[in-house]
């Protein structure tokens, strides 16, 4: 076998849509130290690929201790969200190209929330704002022997609400929830006015009672970090306002 030239290795190495980026990663484990602290890891990647890939390729072929979640890949299940160069991105939306990589990619976990390990953090807290809020269709009478229609203006009045993937990214962004894990957050709210507003449903006024609450709705600011921050694009102040005027004017 002919062993390759010079100019053919390194024209094949000019070729390679691979370039090496480096990953700033805040690590911790508390069974180490109570400290977290950041670690570089470099590797080859295509530009075009993912956060999520770089992430995945560290974790198996440099260090298996790093610890992340993630699921479907596609945008979908939420569970990868987490600070990519300082804003709240899902790890699997977000292409190497699109931030900069000629400079260090910094990594860390959502904030507000306990950090378990390196960039998972402790969630209940915020799914229980999310139960807090009934998330669910309140209906009194008999169970229907069809399917509870609706007309399509009816449903447009909240069909943006129903795009949350509880990924909490909103929430994680906001600075109340930062400076007070007791605010409902953003997610909560928004899933909230998904049924608020459902022409089907009839639990409106006790979601809004609780939203009434010094926790509630009145601790928003409008900062619209929560909007910025959605992967889904929902507009999540936009949300929050709505419900503020519907417990002005008791009109759903």
């Amino acid at each position: 076998m002919a062993t390759p030239t010079l100019d053919k290795v390194e024209a094949e190495a000019a070729a390679s849509p691979y370039i090496t980026v480096t990953f700033r990663i805040r690590r911790f484990n508390p069974e180490v130290s109570d400290e977290a602290q950041w670690q570089d890891f470099q590797i080859e990647i295509d530009p075009k690929e993912r956060v999520l890939d770089g992430l995945h390729k560290i974790k198996w072929d440099v260090d298996g201790s790093l610890t992340f979640r993630r699921s479907c890949a596609h945008g979908i299940c939420g569970s990868d969200a987490m600070r990519i160069n300082g804003k709240n991105r899902l790890a699997c939306k977000t292409l190497i190209k699109d931030i900069n990589p000629e400079k260090p990619i910094t990594v860390e976990a959502i904030k507000g929330l306990t950090v378990l390990k390196d960039l998972v953090v402790d969630m209940e807290p915020f799914f229980q704002a999310y139960r807090d809020v009934m998330p669910f269709l309140i209906t009194s009478g008999n169970e229907p022997t069809r399917e509870r229609l609706q007309s399509a203006e009816d449903r447009e009045r909240f069909d943006d609400t129903t795009k949350c993937i509880l990924c909490a990214a909103c929430t994680s962004s906001c600075p109340v929830f930062w400076n007070d894990g007791q605010y409902f957050g953003p997610a909560a709210i928004v899933n909230a006015h998904r049924f608020i507003f459902d022409s089907r449903d009839e639990g409106g006024e006790q979601r809004l009672e609780i939203l009434n609450d010094k926790d509630g709705v009145w601790r928003c600011r409008t900062t619209f970090n929560c909007t910025d921050a959605c992967p889904r694009g929902i507009e999540v102040t936009k949300a929050i306002q709505e419900v503020k005027r519907a417990l002005i004017t008791r009109r759903l």
